[in-house]
């Protein structure tokens, strides 16, 4: 049996029905949330440098906002992402299949 040569159209009609990127635009609007609260994360971190470098400032470098609050922000970003990545995109159907379906009845 020879296999028969597949025509243009029928290559075309498969690669609309293929998805393009591996998850859906909702998935992508939550990664780029969750990446950008991991930045605001690590943004809170920067800072507690004196001028001199003979002298220390506890109370800058161990304060509330580095040792508490940017920690948690920044696992709060990539629990977001972790998120975004393991939720499952809606599928819509679409116009093509639902002519398909609706034709088969």
């Amino acid at each position: 049996m020879a296999k028969q040569p597949v025509s243009h159209k029928t290559t075309q009609k498969n690669l609309r029905n293929q998805r393009p990127f591996l998850f859906d635009k909702t998935n992508y609007i939550i990664m780029l949330t969750g990446l950008a609260i991991f930045i605001i994360g690590l943004l809170l971190m920067v800072g507690g440098g004196s001028k001199d470098p003979n002298q220390f400032h506890p109370e800058e470098i161990y304060s509330f906002r580095r040792i508490t609050l940017a920690p948690i922000v920044v696992i709060l970003g990539l629990v977001i992402e972790v998120f975004a990545i393991m939720k499952k995109p809606t599928h819509k159907p679409s116009a093509d299949s639902q002519q398909t379906s609706a034709s088969s009845r």
